[in-house]
Parts: structure tokens; sequence; C-alpha cells
């Protein structure tokens, strides 16, 4: 039954990210915001969703090495394996008026991240700086969709009611399999990992937990990618991160009473490895105007050794 329900949880995944991207990719034509801006605001704070779930419930529930596990093995999966397949897929030009607010708040996510928590707990400052932040990331989505929405002079724009009605169910339902196979794939593959492996928790977190709720965002950027709308993938990966990264761990803290521990691997291999991959996949990319696969296939073999390196270690 447990891989029953592990392998139904991938497939409510993979259809649920078929229709979700077609109804952001409606979205960002009818409402004339580009689809970047669309992945970086709606689509990725939809995907995100698991990962806000899976990290509240384990920090209400006591366990702090799952809740931050998660959100920052989370950030290095949709980093280093679902951006780098999306390059390795179709490496496209970029435009850097775009990409440079969402790559410098995703660089200042992890780096607050890492100065707050250095101390072995996420503190209350720490939280009121990740969150001022985010305003921050909120403030630069608006302004960047308000202003490209401006700038694009389409007239004919208008739809009939039961034709918005549709998409927007779409995208619901498509939110929804996404939300519910995510569940299904990290309850089911957390029990094997965990019941029958006997792997550790922060391990299990940052491998089987982080890669099963980053899955809505693979779908979505393979999708994206085969939709030949490459831009929606890239802005939903840096919208997510940031999420994952400003919104998820200051509310897991807010569970705990306002501090949440870091444990010293965390603190010392997975957030700088998470900034090692930051840097690879994005700052090449804000110099040369395009990401390349040789970033993609780096990004992917790096990950892969430290994955190795987990489980070894």
């Amino acid at each position: 039954m447990i891989f029953l329900l592990f392998a139904l949880g991938l497939i409510c995944i993979i259809r649920g990210g078929d229709r979700f991207v077609d109804a952001a990719v409606w979205m960002a034509s009818k409402s004339r915001i580009p689809p970047f801006i669309i992945g970086a605001t709606v689509v990725s704070l939809a995907t995100t969703l698991p990962e806000i779930i899976v990290s509240l419930m384990a920090a209400w529930q006591g366990q702090t090495d799952m809740a931050t596990g998660n959100a920052v093995g989370s950030v290095t999966a949709n980093t280093a394996l679902i951006l780098s397949v999306s390059v390795l897929l179709r490496p496209e030009p970029i435009d850097r008026a775009r990409l440079t607010p969402k790559a410098l708040l995703q660089l200042a996510a992890v780096l607050t991240m890492w100065l707050s928590g250095i101390s072995g707990w996420l503190t209350p400052f720490g939280c009121v700086s990740m969150l001022a932040l985010f305003g921050c990331f909120v403030y630069e989505n608006l302004r960047s969709a308000k202003s490209e929405r401006r700038a694009d002079l389409t007239s004919d724009v208008a739809v009939s009611r039961n034709t918005l009605i549709r998409h927007l169910l779409i995208f619901v339902i498509g939110a929804g399999e996404i939300i519910i196979g995510s569940r299904l794939l990290v309850d089911n593959g957390t029990v094997i990992a965990r019941d029958i492996l006997h792997i550790d928790e922060r391990i299990v977190s940052l491998t089987m937990v982080a890669i099963g709720t980053s899955l809505p965002e693979l779908v979505t950027a393979i999708s994206a990618v085969v939709k030949k709308s490459g831009s929606l993938a890239v802005g939903n990966i840096l919208g997510a991160n940031t999420i994952d990264l400003l919104l998820i761990l200051p509310l897991c803290a807010l569970t705990r009473g306002g501090v949440l521990p870091l444990s010293r691997d965390t603190l010392w291999i997975d957030i700088p490895f998470c900034l090692l991959i930051t840097l690879i996949m994005l700052i090449p990319a804000l110099i040369k105007r395009r990401f390349y696969r040789w970033q993609g296939a780096a990004s992917l073999s790096l990950y892969v050794l430290y994955m190795v390196l987990l489980y070894v270690i």
C-alpha cells in the first residue's frame, strides 16, 4: 500500500503540473503580465505550498531538523536539480532587467538566513529581517507586474466569463493535484526511507522530503520548457526559492515561540552548499545575459555528489 500511494502521488503531480502550467501561461497572455512575473508570483506561491505545509507540520511536532532541512534542501533541489534540468533541456537568453532583482533577492535570502542563524538559533531579529526581505520580494513583483503590464499596449484582451472561470478552475485543480500528490509522495517516501532504511531525520528532510516537495516545481518547469515558456520556469524557481527561505523559516520559528534551532551540519554544510549552487547558476547568467548548459551540468553534478556524501558521511 505504501508503494501504491507513492506511485499515486507521482501521477497526481504529473497530471496537475501539466494543467497548472497551461492555466498559468493563459493567465500571463490574457493579463499582459510576462510569464516570468507570473512564474515568480502566482505559480511559485502555489508550488511552494507543499514545502510550507510540510515544514510547519514538522516544526509544530518538534521535528526542527525536518522543518529546516526541508526548506534549505528544497532551495538546493530547486536550483541544482530543477533549474539545471531546465537549462540543460533549453538554455535561453534572459532579460537582465527582470532576472537581476529576483536573483539578488535569492542570494540575499540565503545570506540573511545563514548570518541570522550562525549562532545556532534563528532569533526573532533574524525572523524580522527575513520577513522584511520577503516584503521587498512582494513589492518588487507587484512593481514589475504593474510596469510590464503598462508597457504592453495590446488592446484586445477581453475574454468571456465562462472561459475565465474554466481556466481558473483548471489552475486550482492543477494546484490541488500537485499538493495532494506531493503529500502522498512525501508521507510514504519518508516512511520508506526512515522506517525501512533507517536514515537520519536531517538526511531524509534534505533528500526524500526536499525533492518530494520540490516535484511541483520540477514538473512545472519541465512542462513550461516543453510548452516553450522557459521564462515561466525560471521565474517559478526563483520565486519559490525566495518564499522557501524568507517565509517558511520565520513561520516555523513562530510555531516554536519565535526561535528555531539550526544544527551545526545545517549551518556549515547544507547552507554553504546551497549558496555555492546559487552562485554557479545565477552569477554567470547575470553577467552573460543567458543560461548555458555547462551551468546545468556543473550544478547537477555537484548535487549528485552532495547527495552521495550525505549518505556516506
